[in-house]
């Protein structure tokens, strides 16, 4: 059995594979481009991507403008042909000006989870950018499509079902995750599967959360997904946008090492529990100095920490003093690849699980 290729609309991408979006210069243009190159689809955050500009102390929002409008740009040139998409959470500040550059930028597709993207068709509509929200539930997956449909007459070109094992913010209480109570990933896939084909309609369901190698590839292929989005694996190699004492936090990770913290999002987030972390969660409020207007929620006067201070610490290299998301897996990493290396191993696995029956 081939591999089968992803269709999205009028877009084939010739390896089911979408790399996910990995905030404040995690996954920029070099790890999109290389991800694209390879056949799969190349994600840039659109999280705070504008912290290593000049005037970003300043003026965030106008330096997050310019820099997702460059890296857009860098990604295309070094992958003219490759499918680019960025990544928009809904809890961001803003999030029409960011889509509006990335429709503008004309990206392969807009990614977006972290709350329902039910404007993200004010912007995308009649366009070449697919529309791609990421769900944790099938409830929160008729709602979307409910408003889409009646607000705008359109339904989303693809489906991300992101699952409990997944890294960063999760679209589960913090309760569930910890007593290991929230739904597994098969069970919302299938579900999903199910109310498209007796709806008929052709959305195609990508799953996402502690997908790992080929063999877990190809288990959510032969579900009936179309495809899966992994992120955790993208961190370890070369290409990836961050510091190596970043990368080099995941390779030291033990399983022991991970787990679950509520973010000032005020959503639950799996992370590396490092000192910082540690004393967070144990009440110790760092006080906030300079507000970046990054999302909704978050109030300086009670939020216990500067998200975005403690993501461009970790992302810089003080992975002690920072935030590190990671998925479940990332203490299964051992060593650091090129993206080639990876998406081969990758397709390898993969080709050897579907032709066992």
């Amino acid at each position: 059995m081939s591999i089968p290729s992803l269709t999205i609309r009028d877009l084939t991408i010739p390896v089911p594979i979408i790399q996910g979006g990995m905030g404040v210069g995690v996954s920029g243009w070099r790890l999109a481009a290389a991800v694209a190159n390879e056949g799969g689809v190349g994600v840039i955050s659109g999280a705070q991507i504008g912290y290593q500009e000049e005037d970003f102390e300043k003026n965030p929002l106008a330096a997050n403008i310019r820099a997702l409008r460059k890296q857009i740009r860098l990604a295309r040139e070094h992958c003219p042909t490759g499918a680019i998409g960025v990544n928009l959470m809904v809890a961001m500040r803003n999030y029409a000006e960011y889509a509006k550059v990335a429709v503008e930028e004309k990206v392969d597709m807009i990614i977006s989870g972290a709350g329902l993207p039910i404007e993200l068709p004010e912007y995308a509509k009649g366009t070449g950018t697919k529309m791609v929200p990421i769900v944790s539930s099938l409830r929160a997956a008729q709602l979307i499509i409910r408003q889409w449909n009646k607000k705008y007459d359109v339904d989303p070109d693809a489906i991300i079902v992101e699952g409990s094992e997944a890294g960063g913010h999760l679209g589960f209480r913090r309760d569930e995750l910890e007593e290991g109570k929230s739904p597994q990933l098969k069970e919302i896939v299938s579900e999903l599967i199910a109310h498209f084909d007796a709806l008929k309609k052709n959305i195609p369901v990508i799953a996402a959360g502690g997908i790992f190698d080929g063999k877990d590839i190809a288990q959510y292929l032969k579900l009936g997904a179309k495809g899966v989005q992994m992120a955790t694996r993208f961190v370890a190699t070369h290409e990836c946008d961050a510091s190596d004492a970043y990368k080099q936090a995941y390779l030291d990770s033990k399983q022991e090492d991970i787990g679950i913290m509520l973010s000032p999002v005020g959503l639950p987030g799996r992370a590396i529990m490092n000192d910082f972390i540690q004393r967070v969660e144990q009440g110790e409020k760092v006080k906030v100095t300079k507000c970046y207007q990054c999302v909704h929620k978050c109030d300086p006067k009670t939020t216990p920490f500067c998200i975005t201070k403690a993501l461009v610490n970790a992302v810089k290299g003080d992975t002690e003093e920072g935030l590190v998301f990671v998925g479940s897996n990332a203490y299964k990493l051992d060593k650091i690849v090129s993206v080639k290396e990876l998406m081969d191993t990758l397709k390898d696995e993969l080709d050897v699980a579907l032709s066992v029956q």
